[in-house]
């Protein structure tokens, strides 16, 4: 019994390991040499952190891994990950000249190429600034709060990074499926701000474990960069059930290590059809799932998630069930899930976003049996952070000056998915690093402006 137990958890471990396969070095020495190394290169553009993509892939074809590496993560502190989960198609290679004739460059690969050699060769990219006795908290130690750490070490800031989580790397680290985006690549780059004697407190948080008003006496400025919060109730009967799943807790815990047989052979739904959905949905059929189905409320157009996720979920044999929405879910005696109560939906006029508005069809109703649900239907935010910084927001998204990225409270900067929203910008794990990079070069004049310098 337990050889048969451990075989199971070898193989789930297995279905867990990355599936994109990397570049060889023969692959990444004729990819890169394919390049045309464009004068105005249209993809260092479509790149949101602006890496100078010409430069990073010559310098792969030179030989020249370190210096490669450390072009991309000079421009994106967190491209190790982005080479993975950066929706390529739509940015850089959308852009890339080579669309019009041949095929594009396979700048993600060349660029995760470049970037696992450095992690192979444990390189260290950068050395911390001369200190200029000024100290910034940063409270959230994901993409956006990385980079902004990352950047501010640079210029000579003292910069503590207070993170509630028992490691950093926000949604890289706990959020993105490990057979995409494996946390070892997210530790690396949390390594390589620490190694820039930048402090971070883990298990730390603000407004509970570290009273607000010493971040606010202790530190110069704070960057607030929180991220998300859990997914929000449905607001429907039978979501206390046993077998009701948060999406991001889910995901979370396939990627602490805490697998679980629980599904083998069981029938999963998933409700919501953005990248976290998907996620979900093939991590259940990576745990051993027998079906599993995504529950949407609008059509495949409406979709959220990204168009290579939607078609991995395909490929993992997810089924997708449009125009239907939960109404309640079904548990028995015991309080287990068995089923859940759909409705049909068809669709009105625009919402708000711009999204034809679901309507419920009168008399529609069926059950789905199902062993477990998963709600994936987006994410809450800190509001009672928010609002015990004072903060000016609307519905969570906080209010920054465009070009500042200041709050409110001048002292306060705020970047990644805590501005994203109500039109702000798209929340990418890239447009986060972005940001951050933005925030602490906005510090930066502002100290300058005051006579403040490295």
């Amino acid at each position: 019994m337990e050889k048969i137990q451990r075989i199971s958890t070898i193989n789930l471990e297995r279905n867990f390991q990355e599936v994109e396969r990397a570049l060889t070095s023969q692959e990444a020495l004729e990819e890169s040499n394919r390049c045309l190394y464009c004068f105005d290169a249209p993809c260092i553009k479509a790149c949101p952190t602006g890496i100078d993509i010409p430069t990073f892939i010559k310098k792969i074809a030179s030989g020249n891994l370190l210096g490669s590496a450390k072009t991309i993560m000079t421009s994106n502190p967190v491209g190790a990950s982005c080479s993975r989960v950066c929706p390529t198609e739509e940015l850089c290679e959308g852009a890339c000249v080579l669309n019009h004739s041949t095929k594009p460059i396979m700048i993600g690969n060349l660029q995760r190429y470049a970037t696992d050699w450095a992690i192979k060769n444990e390189q260290t990219l950068f050395e911390p600034g001369i200190p200029n006795g000024k100290a910034v908290a940063v409270v959230g130690g994901g993409p956006a709060g990385l980079s902004a750490a990352r950047e501010l070490a640079r210029f000579g800031y003292k910069v503590t990074i207070f993170e509630a989580a028992e490691k950093a790397g926000g949604l890289n680290t706990y959020g993105i499926v490990s057979f995409r985006l494996p946390q070892s690549i997210s530790y690396w780059e949390v390594e390589q701000v620490e190694k820039l004697n930048v402090t971070i407190q883990t298990n730390t948080r603000v407004g509970k474990d570290v009273p607000i008003n010493d971040l606010l006496k202790d530190f110069d400025c704070i960057v607030l960069a929180v991220g998300m919060a859990h997914v929000p109730y449905l607001g429907i009967e039978g979501e206390d059930l046993e077998g009701v799943f948060d999406a991001i807790e889910f995901v979370k815990g396939t990627k602490s290590g805490k697998l679980t047989k629980d599904f083998v052979g069981k029938r999963v739904v998933v409700i919501g059809a953005g990248n976290t959905a998907i996620d979900g949905a093939t991590c259940s059929v990576r745990l051993g799932a027998e079906n599993v189905k995504i529950l949407y409320r609008r059509t495949e157009e409406e979709m959220t998630a990204y168009d290579f996720e939607y078609e991995f979920a395909k490929q993992d044999v997810v089924e997708f069930r449009w125009l239907t929405a939960p109404k309640r879910i079904i548990g028995d005696e015991s309080g287990k899930v068995t089923g859940i109560e759909c409705i049909k939906m068809n669709l009105g006029e625009p919402d708000q976003d711009g999204r034809r508005r679901p309507n419920p069809v009168e008399g529609s109703e069926y059950v789905i049996p199902v062993d477990a649900v998963i709600k994936a239907i987006g994410q809450t935010r800190h509001l009672e952070l928010i609002e015990a910084l004072e903060l000016l927001h609307d519905s969570g998204v906080v209010q920054v000056n465009k070009e500042t990225y200041q709050t409110s409270n001048p002292k306060i900067y705020a970047c990644g998915d805590v501005v994203f929203g109500k039109g702000n910008g798209d929340a990418m794990v890239v447009t986060a690093a972005q940001q951050g990079k933005l925030v602490a070069h906005s510090i930066y004049k502002q100290f300058k402006a005051a006579g403040v310098t490295q």
